[in-house]
């Protein structure tokens, strides 16, 4: 989707570790003619990329929320990352009475192929979590949720407090980016402890529906029935079950 007008276009926030995919991000945001601002752990010479020592996407959001022009209305979440498709249905959807709009992502290969299977469905009913590669929200609800705490899952705290706050959210299908994650069920088990702990640490800092807690706190004990998938569900189980013991034990890292 390209922008004729500039009134209209949406706002980017880009947190990037190091410059790797920082050359495509750019290229695509461009051509997308929208602005932008990426928050980068490395010192890149150009003009929409700001240096900002790597401290977690929270704290790189939270430094480029206080950038944000005075006439932005709509604000997007991207992670550097990724490619983005459809993304004028996302746009629709916050146009059509929604305040937060949380995108698919798609994967091609590797155990979260199987993952969004079952996760999709599930959160097209209950917002479980978010997924942070793509988020695109009024600007006043990006405002109304700052600063971010320190949150290894940023993406389902800003969602979390979101509809604390009595926003609406919308899981949108339509539009959906691309990018690779783990290749193999070590991988995916260390991943899978990551985010699960993020969950368990924005649960910490938010009051989301009380169906979302309770899915999280009975989630330990359904862990299991996770390894009826197979060698990747086993995966999911190892991580679901480490990051429990972390967060009961409060080893809480808010970076990786």
């Amino acid at each position: 989707m390209k922008f004729s007008s500039y009134d209209d276009r949406p706002f980017f926030i880009v947190p990037a570790r190091n410059r790797k995919f920082l050359d495509e991000k750019i290229a695509e945001l461009e051509e997308m003619n929208v602005p932008f601002l990426i928050v980068c752990g490395e010192k890149v010479d150009h003009p929409n990329v700001m240096y900002h020592e790597n401290a977690g996407k929270w704290e790189a959001i939270n430094f480029a929320a206080s950038f944000l022009p005075k006439d932005v209305n709509v604000v997007v979440l991207n992670d550097v990352d990724t490619k983005i498709f459809n993304f004028e249905n996302a746009l629709s959807d916050l146009n059509s009475g929604v305040d937060l709009v949380y995108c698919r992502v798609q994967v091609n290969s590797g155990p979260q192929v199987k993952f969004y299977q079952l996760l999709n469905p599930l959160r097209s009913k209950f917002h479980l979590a978010a997924s942070g590669e793509l988020m695109v929200m009024r600007k006043e609800v990006l405002k109304a949720v700052l600063p971010l705490p320190p949150c290894l899952s940023e993406d389902s705290y800003i969602l979390f407090r979101t509809l604390e706050l009595g926003y609406r959210a919308h899981f949108c299908t339509k539009t959906y980016i691309t990018t690779e994650r783990t290749s193999n069920q070590q991988e995916e088990a260390a991943y899978k402890r990551r985010t699960t702990l993020g969950i368990y640490q924005a649960l910490n800092y938010s009051k989301p529906p009380p169906i979302i807690r309770v899915f999280y706190l009975v989630l330990p004990l359904l862990a299991p029935l996770l390894s009826l998938e197979g060698k990747d569900g086993k995966a999911w189980m190892i991580g679901i079950n480490r990051a429990f013991k972390d967060y009961i034990t409060k080893k809480n890292p808010t970076k990786f």
